[in-house]
């Protein structure tokens, strides 16, 4: 799968492109990987920083919205939040909003986009302790309160062996995708965000291969691990 800087949401600008496509087969195999076990609150994370998972999940929560499900995109990167700059939003009120008041948990500040059934949790106020938040029980409730209002919630989190945040948030969720970006991602690095992830029993449903050369046998590589 490749990606543009100039127009990272390439499901929207280029939707007959192979990229877009790519998100698309990428929408089918998660439906089919997932029959017996729905995954309806899944993180995408990398390894590392710089690996353009945050533009992964935008056009795969475009896609998915395409197909008609009620997509909610959440951002828990708490450190480099980038959703409300990808959808042209606002960054206040978001997530820590919900986390931290009671009527934002009860009413959360979701963001509508061009996309039908698509809406945005944006980061909100960026906390000084990220991982602290993430882990509590708060946000066991924050996930619940988004999944009733959604058929999948997709939660941007920070890289796996950079900090904590998307471990200790990968145990509350359905799901993980690890994206791995071609000629960047170090195998040694995969190979310990995955071990971490394995040490909280999180579900790791498969990776997302990017930045792949243009070549038809290439534009797109998932592999589920089920």
């Amino acid at each position: 799968m490749t990606d543009t800087q100039a127009d990272p949401l390439v499901t929207l600008v280029n939707p007959r492109s192979a990229v877009a496509e790519a998100y698309r087969s990428l929408r089918t195999n998660l439906e089919f990987s997932s029959l017996d076990h729905p995954l309806r609150t899944m993180i995408l994370t990398s390894a590392a920083p710089e690996e353009g998972k945050s533009v992964t999940l935008a056009n795969l929560a475009v896609a998915m919205a395409q197909a008609g499900k009620r997509v909610i995109v959440a951002d828990c990167d708490l450190r480099r939040p980038s959703q409300h700059r990808l959808f042209e939003l606002r960054q206040n009120p978001g997530l820590t909003t919900m986390i931290l008041e009671e009527s934002a948990l009860n009413r959360p500040p979701l963001q509508s986009t061009s996309v039908p059934n698509l809406q945005v949790l944006t980061s909100g106020p960026l906390p000084p302790n990220p991982a602290e938040l993430l882990s509590s029980q708060r946000m066991i409730d924050v996930i619940k309160a988004l999944a009733d209002q959604a058929d999948v919630v997709l939660f941007d989190a920070p890289p796996v062996i950079a900090v904590t945040d998307a471990v200790v948030l990968a145990a509350k969720v359905d799901g993980v995708l690890l994206v791995v970006q071609a000629g960047r991602t170090r195998r040694e690095h995969v190979e310990k965000a995955k071990a971490l992830l394995d040490k909280v029993n999180a579900r790791v449903v498969g990776s997302i291969l990017t930045n792949v050369r243009a070549d038809s046998s290439l534009q797109y590589y998932y592999a589920a691990q089920e």
